[in-house]
């Protein structure tokens, strides 16, 4: 073969592969105009009633005799605890903190207090007991008739669902479907059909009270995001 052939043939092949080039990028073109897709979301909602609940009660007792305040802390924790189990509750949900001891002389601003000691304990209920739970504020102040002095009011109630995979599937599949009738009522409008799915997101669950007045009921709630094919 020449130079002249040589020369001739490779710029044929060159032609060949820019018309080829041209082609197909007008095809992926083509192609991208064809794809129609609208994406829709699905949300699902459900109230559900806590499954623990953490209640923490806080007492103090004062005295100037380090052995006697010791006596008070030990006595009024044994009336805190039986208070929980006469209401319903066992040993094993019922924990106490190690006291806190202050020695009020020590301090400047308060070196004229009554008593030289104040020991302040907290004793917590972890339960799944929760209607019981609800109940026991409006009995916490009979501990007052034993001598206990004992709130709720510094430490607030925690309510607690810890049940969550057992209703994943359910409530996604509701969320699936409510994003399908979103996309259905979309195509329809447009005089057009769902193609099938293209691409598909979960999304997050969140939980979360339902009101300020009743924390032990949860609004759990899940939003999915689909992307569907539309012809």
């Amino acid at each position: 073969m020449d130079k002249n052939n040589g020369y001739l043939s490779g710029v044929f092949i060159a032609i060949g592969l820019i018309v080829m080039g041209l082609i197909l990028s007008s095809a992926v073109i083509k192609v991208k105009e064809m794809e129609k897709t609208v994406s829709v979301k699905g949300l699902a909602e459900r109230e559900v009633m806590a499954d623990v609940a953490i209640y923490p009660i806080q007492f103090e007792v004062a005295d100037n005799n380090p052995l006697s305040l010791y006596k008070k802390i030990t006595s009024s924790s044994d009336i805190v605890v039986n208070f929980l189990k006469n209401n319903g509750f066992d040993d094993s949900e019922i924990s106490i903190t190690s006291p806190e001891i202050v020695d009020n002389f020590a301090k400047d601003y308060n070196s004229n207090s009554r008593f030289r000691y104040t020991g302040k304990v907290v004793v917590t209920l972890y339960t799944n007991k929760v209607k019981k739970v609800i109940k026991l504020g409006k009995k916490l102040f009979k501990l007052s008739e034993k001598g206990v002095m004992a709130s709720n009011l510094n430490y607030q109630t925690t309510y607690l669902y810890t049940k969550l995979n057992t209703i994943k599937p359910a409530m996604i599949e509701k969320a699936t479907k409510n994003a399908k009738k979103a996309a259905e009522k979309f195509a329809h409008d447009s005089n057009s059909e769902l193609n099938g799915i293209k691409t598909a997101k979960q999304g997050y669950f969140s939980i979360n009270n339902r009101d300020t007045n009743t924390p032990y009921i949860k609004k759990i709630r899940v939003v999915t995001n689909i992307v569907y094919y539309i012809k």
